[in-house]
């Protein structure tokens, strides 16, 4: 740790440049740190990693499924592969997150939660839906109305790519008015629910339930749009 906090001065010293090639640098020791410690050295505007639990099993076309169940007429479980076929919308767009740090201008492509919601057939009663994670750990919600903007996305790609294992993939959330810990990682359910269930950081940490960028719990005072 005190080699990280000497490599994170360095950073501060060489300018961006030096911070950049610093994020890629301890990525990995990133992705298996619990504490969340290293997340507090100056990376510039890259991307931090978090994780509520010590380690995340990786998921691949192979093994992966997410399923859309709860209050639906036609529950649905999508390989990989079924999503890759279906209709992507592309995004560039603020990475936010509630702590302060931003990444700007983040090109997202993936299937309009909307989409997926159409093909499951929500039930009458049906007004929230909570996100699940194969970390077996974090959820997250939204409200329907929320849940069917266009800006969205089951997220397959970011940056160009598909979804690394430490960006939360190989499929993720990312829901672009609202801060980052509403854009579940590792997702592995959307269950529609008659009220909306309080998340991970809603019950631990306080946080709001509506994550609206600008208006969390005083964290960032530069609200996007």
């Amino acid at each position: 740790m005190l080699g990280l906090i000497a490599m994170g001065a360095a950073g501060i010293v060489g300018g961006r440049s030096v911070q950049d090639r610093l994020a890629k640098a301890i990525a990995p020791i990133q992705n298996a740190d619990p504490t969340g410690l290293i997340s507090l050295l100056p990376l510039g505007a890259t991307f931090r990693y978090y994780s509520v639990t010590g380690s995340v099993p990786s998921r691949d076309a192979a093994n992966y499924r997410l399923d859309v169940r709860g209050l639906v007429r036609r529950p649905m479980s999508y390989t990989l592969t079924d999503l890759e076929k279906m209709p992507q919308t592309t995004l560039v767009r603020d990475f936010q997150c509630v702590t302060g740090w931003r990444v700007p201008e983040v090109q997202w492509s993936g299937v309009r939660l909307s989409d997926l919601l159409d093909a499951a057939q929500p039930a009458a009663d049906a007004r929230a839906i909570s996100f699940g994670s194969f970390d077996g750990t974090y959820t997250e919600s939204l409200t329907i109305e929320q849940a069917r903007r266009s800006d969205v996305l089951v997220a397959l790609q970011m940056l160009g790519r598909p979804v690394t294992h430490a960006h939360g993939g190989p499929v993720r959330m990312y829901v672009a008015p609202m801060y980052g810990y509403k854009s579940t990682k590792w997702l592995s359910s959307i269950e529609l629910t008659a009220d909306v269930v309080p998340g991970y950081w809603e019950d631990e940490g306080n946080y709001d339930v509506d994550g609206w960028i600008g208006n969390s719990n005083g964290r960032d005072d530069e609200p996007v749009g």
